[in-house]
């Protein structure tokens, strides 16, 4: 399709480098990354035997769908796109998808602290990499000693407690599936940020996308036990998930996309594990070692740095 757009009106969608204010950019996807954050306290509050995937699924299913219907724009974008974007388009949904498949079914394999590491971890480390190798932008060395610190903050907030305590054995395949939930990550969030920067509405692009993605998982959904989603605490959870950690936090991470590249988005969205230890402090009761409060400090020094801008 030809951009028929005059060249001040390109400018206004495409923002200039160095010229983003936080609170266009950052801002969002920290707020996302809090959002994001309720999802283990949520989640825990599921009845008894409810499956791992059959909650992320739920959630994918219903914000999905709420992303994609709430947004004209998400329901028309395929047909306005050239081929080679409806191809990114697709590419997406199946990123997104690939997201819940492969990192619920890590926790039990990995334990919840080693998956989140290594999903939640090596999805700036992908983000970067991909982004150089697609030349989406090379990550430059603020974004590299930013990420490295937020990196290992994450790793010893998370398994502070295995540390103090001792680990447990390590389970290849759980280590492998988490991998594939952080490059799922990376993939759609890449794709988000290539659409979105070249001047695609950021509600439609999540939304086609999310869209996709839920018709894609809906099996996965309908093959399973649903007794737990009738009710009232299933329901509950899942309309949490769904409409706060999906619907609402997407919307936001499209937004921070449009004036932040996606590799530094990534990064910043490593302060999720950070929302999460301190709510499970203050609403679950849990205790964190020393360790972890240190890998607390380093992980907000990191994301600190990364988000405040730069001094020219």
């Amino acid at each position: 399709m030809p951009n028929r757009l005059s060249a001040p009106a390109r400018a206004r969608l495409t923002p200039t480098p160095g010229r983003t204010r936080p609170i266009d950019g950052p801002v969002p996807i920290l707020v996302t990354a809090l959002l994001w954050g309720t999802t283990g306290t949520a989640s825990s509050l599921a009845p008894g035997g409810a499956p791992a995937i059959g909650i992320g699924a739920a959630a994918l299913v219903l914000g999905g769908l709420l992303l994609f219907l709430t947004d004209r724009t998400a329901w028309s974008l395929p047909r306005r796109c050239g081929t080679r974007e409806r191809w990114l388009l697709a590419a997406g949904a199946v990123a997104v998808a690939g997201y819940p498949l492969t990192f619920y079914p890590a926790v039990p394999r990995a334990g919840v602290a080693v998956a989140t590491v290594i999903a939640l971890g090596s999805a700036p480390v992908f983000t970067g990499l991909l982004a150089w190798l697609t030349r989406q932008g090379r990550p430059g060395g603020r974004w590299a000693g930013a990420t490295a610190l937020a990196v290992l903050g994450c790793a010893v907030l998370v398994l502070g407690p295995e540390l103090a305590g001792g680990g447990r054995a390590v389970d290849l395949l759980g280590v492998l599936l988490a991998t594939l939930s952080g490059l799922s990550f990376a993939v759609y969030s890449l794709i988000a940020g290539r659409l979105i920067g070249g001047g695609r509405p950021a509600a439609g692009v999540m939304g086609a996308m999310f869209g996709g993605a839920a018709v894609l998982v809906l099996p996965v959904l309908l093959l399973g036990d649903l007794q737990w989603l009738a009710s009232a605490r299933g329901a509950g959870v899942v309309l949490h998930l769904g409409v706060v950690t999906t619907f609402l936090a997407y919307r936001l991470y499209g937004h921070g996309l449009r004036h932040t590249p996606a590799q530094t988005a990534t990064t910043l969205t490593l302060a999720e594990p950070a929302v999460a230890a301190v709510l499970g402090v203050a609403a679950l009761g849990e205790r964190l070692p020393a360790a972890s409060w240190c890998g607390l400090a380093v992980l907000a020094s990191g994301l600190a740095f990364l988000a405040l801008p730069e001094r020219r």
